[in-house]
């Protein structure tokens, strides 16, 4: 398995996640504030990691021409 699919399956691994926990959060079920802080920063976390790689996956597109 090359890397660009590597990369392409951990982006769907990222974005499976985050939606689960938009829809918790979507759904009234958090009891808090506290939780409520924390599922924005998990679903914030996931969004830079999702950034950090596709920059990752552009960079490794053009270092290969």
């Amino acid at each position: 398995m090359d890397a660009t699919r590597v990369l392409q399956h951990v982006r769907k691994e990222l974005e499976t996640i985050r939606n689960e926990q938009v829809e918790f959060l979507a759904s009234g079920r958090v009891t808090d504030f506290a939780e409520y802080r924390h599922v924005c920063g998990v679903i914030r976390g996931l969004g830079h990691a999702d950034g950090f790689i596709s920059d990752l996956a552009k960079k490794m597109e053009y270092s290969d021409d």
